[in-house]
């Protein structure tokens, strides 16, 4: 995607520099800034500190990591794959990156490996932008279908407003993104859409990042608190909902940013169609029950007691927004149950949020 005009990925090989170059997503929105990657320690750091986030951008960022781990001289590809995948415990891609790209440089001559690391992450780096280009396009479908259906109830309509939670732009993949990429391709395509931006506290992706993101492409958007949905929503100003996945069960329970539950209950009660984007990396086939079984992160409660911004003079700076004696809890995730979720938007099309739905996914995948 573009950042003032110019076609950027948040993670790329640069060949010049011998370095891995990602975007640092915790300087956003107020400054843009790339950093190089030279070693494993910097890319564990990348992705435990959140420079690089979203579940498919964090395990290209790991693939990239056992390369540059290989490179640096570690030939333990336990022990890397024990670093990296310790980072961010939510988020299956980083498991399933990891487990592919190290099966095959277990084949691989200890002479070849550094070459084929590099190899392996650049390709999962394509794939994913692939990927995500093709969850565009099967969602943007769905938002012209919605836009046609509202425009038949009145033809005065301005545009189709899509509800979002966090941030699953291309800042969460390495580009296009997921929930985003339907409404960047139907942008393209010249439906009008406009989207209600959740901030989402506590680290307020909504507000930095997908902000940021719909800015740069020249969408129509406003940002809102986290607990307006709902009465958005009552009030008919909401078309549909549109999240990503971090991690997705075989029977279409959804985790996702903590909050998204909320918007799934208040969506389900108006009558508001609820999608999941996520490309099907993110599913976990191994696990039934989303609520009993999916890993929830707890992040640093400094997140929530304290924030981001810039103060009068212009200056990125940190303050403290609560008393320090009061206990704070920072779930990062919560479940969103099958039921809730109107569809799931793959690469390889739409699918019920349903077991037998996915089954045919999985098999077709090679993953039952």
């Amino acid at each position: 995607m573009r950042v003032d005009g110019q076609a950027y990925r948040t993670i790329a090989f640069d060949a010049q520099e011998q370095c891995v170059r990602i975007i640092d997503q915790t300087r956003l929105p107020h400054h843009f800034e790339t950093l190089a990657l030279t070693s494993l320690d910097q890319a564990c750091h990348a992705i435990t500190s959140m420079q690089v986030r979203g579940a498919p951008l964090i395990g290209v960022t790991a693939a990239f990591g056992v390369y540059l781990a290989l490179r640096g001289g570690e030939h333990s590809l336990a022990l890397i794959y024990e670093r990296l995948l310790a980072t961010r415990p939510t988020a299956v891609n980083l498991r399933w990156a990891l487990e592919r790209v190290t099966a095959q440089l277990e084949a691989t001559p200890q002479s070849e490996r550094v070459a084929v690391a590099l190899e392996l992450a650049q390709r999962l780096a394509d794939e994913d932008t692939e990927a995500c280009s093709a969850i565009g396009d099967h969602g943007c479908v769905l938002l012209e279908q919605a836009w046609q259906a509202k425009l038949a109830l009145d033809p005065d309509a301005h545009c189709l407003n899509i509800l979002t939670h966090c941030n699953a732009g291309w800042l969460a993949t390495v580009d296009w993104g997921t929930a985003l990429a339907p409404i960047y391709k139907a942008h393209a395509k010249g439906i009008p859409v406009h989207i209600w931006v959740d901030e989402t506290r506590p680290r307020n992706q909504g507000a930095f990042l997908t902000a940021w993101e719909l800015q740069q492409e020249g969408i129509a958007h406003t940002v809102i608190v986290d607990n307006a949905g709902g009465h958005l929503m009552q009030h008919g100003e909401v078309d549909l909902c549109i999240v990503g996945s971090d991690r997705t069960t075989a029977n279409g329970d959804v985790c996702n940013k903590i909050g998204t539950y909320l918007k799934a209950l208040a969506a389900f009660d108006n009558g508001v169609p609820f999608y999941v984007a996520l490309p099907v990396s993110t599913f976990d086939f191994t696990l039934a029950d989303g609520v009993r079984e999916i890993p929830i992160e707890q992040r640093h409660g400094e997140e929530v007691s304290h924030m981001q911004g810039l103060n009068a003079q212009g200056e990125l700076t940190r303050v403290q927004v609560m008393t320090s004696h009061s206990a704070v809890n920072n779930f990062g995730f919560d479940v969103t149950p099958a039921r809730l979720v109107s569809a799931l938007i793959t690469e390889r099309g739409v699918y019920s949020a349903s077991r037998e739905s996915l089954q045919e996914l999985a098999s077709a995948q090679g993953l039952s």
